[in-house]
């Protein structure tokens, strides 16, 4: 049996080792021994206590094992890639790392590794669907709208964390680029709000957010962006910390200490934006691909809405990103895909046998994608 390393049990590491350990022989470990016996207690997998930010500790636990995946904070994610790979184990990452991948893309071909990144639900399953059909059609916009929300609403922020609350900051801080008649282009981040109609959600506020990441520099498409949403008037809430200076990062001094803002903001966000227990919550995706397909004009929409599953007591967003990490170790874990170097997941996506499989997998645990098609007009060729 193949054994896999899960670095990280937090909400969607839990759900990776859950998953995988139904047919793989699973290792999790985490700093906090707490999420490691909450795991054990729900699957027989064996746990270790340890600290992931340590190079060391890393090479230690990878060395016995057949694929590392990295689902730990972003803060912590490119280094971690980057031990794996020196380590020459296969990798699957979910983290939001602010660095670019493809730094090591040299180095993980050198050692002969595939090393899968942003292999989550947004980056992850939007870049997929954009990758099948760019390889099959001439692509000329792209849009993806993507949010995990609780569906209590809450004042003051109407907002609960599935993931990490460290990297939804980044969300809002980090600068978003996106492509506009075929130029990177960089925006503030909570930019250009617009509200967006869902059915069964209502209306919801989507603002520019740096999700586009390895699809800058895979692709060649004229109009591409990505948004995150949230509830209406969260946005307003957030702009105001932000320009205030709550989510800076240089120290400031008080009363002869230094302190970061946004260490001092994040301690207080972080208790009001924990999901309670077994809260429902969902995640919501939509995305646009537009552009000429056999000498037509075509319009593709995904969409997503995935609820919190209260029989497995799974968050929505564990399970949307969770599965399509575990759907792509899958598929290199069983040497169906071998390409080395490193790998987003529009990589994948060209592949007809792995998209088919990674869309089936996620169907087979009720992750599903409604897809919508329509020709916009029909192309004249001169």
């Amino acid at each position: 049996m193949k054994k896999v390393i899960v670095l990280g049990a937090g909400m969607v590491g839990r759900a990776i080792a859950l998953d995988l350990a139904q047919r793989y022989d699973v290792t999790a470990a985490d700093i906090d021994e707490q999420k490691l016996a909450q795991l054990r207690a729900d699957a027989p997998i064996r746990t270790v206590t340890a600290d992931l930010s340590r190079a060391e500790t890393i090479k230690n636990l990878v060395k016995e094992q057949d694929l590392a995946i990295g689902a730990l904070p972003g803060f912590l994610g490119f280094q971690t890639l980057k031990t794996v790979i020196e380590c020459e184990k296969n990798i699957i990452d979910i983290s939001f790392f602010a660095e670019d991948p493809f730094e090591l893309d040299a180095l993980a071909t050198q050692k002969g590794v595939t090393a899968v990144v942003d292999c989550g639900v947004a980056p992850g399953m939007c870049n997929l669907l954009l990758g099948y059909h760019n390889a099959r059609m001439t692509v000329e916009r792209y849009e993806c709208l993507v949010g995990g929300l609780p569906v209590k609403r809450s004042w003051p922020y109407q907002y609960k964390a599935p993931f990490s609350p460290i990297d939804v900051i980044e969300e809002y801080t980090r600068p978003a680029r996106l492509v506009i008649d075929g130029k990177m282009i960089e925006r503030e981040a909570l930019s250009d709000p617009e509200y967006v109609e869902f059915d069964e959600i209502g209306t919801l506020e989507a603002f520019n957010t740096d999700g586009l990441r390895t699809l800058l520099k895979t692709m060649r498409i004229p109009h591409m962006r990505e948004k995150t949403l949230r509830y209406p008037g969260h946005i307003e809430y957030i702009r105001v910390l932000r320009e205030t200076g709550f989510l800076g990062k240089e120290p400031i001094e008080i009363n002869g200490t230094q302190i970061r803002p946004l260490d001092v903001t994040a301690k207080l966000l972080f208790p009001q934006w924990r999901l309670d227990p077994d809260e429902p919550e969902f995640t919501i995706m939509r995305v646009t691909i537009e552009g000429i397909e056999n000498g037509r004009r075509k319009e593709y929409v995904y969409e997503l809405l995935d609820r919190f599953d209260s029989k497995t007591k799974t968050s929505s967003m564990a399970r949307t990103t969770g599965y399509t990490c575990t759907a792509v170790a899958t598929l290199v874990l069983e040497g169906i895909f071998t390409q080395k170097g490193i790998i987003p997941p529009e990589y994948i996506g060209a592949d007809e046998r792995c998209f088919q499989a990674v869309m089936e997998y996620q169907r087979a645990r009720n992750v599903h994608y409604k897809i919508a098609e329509r020709v916009v007009e029909r192309v004249v060729k001169e």
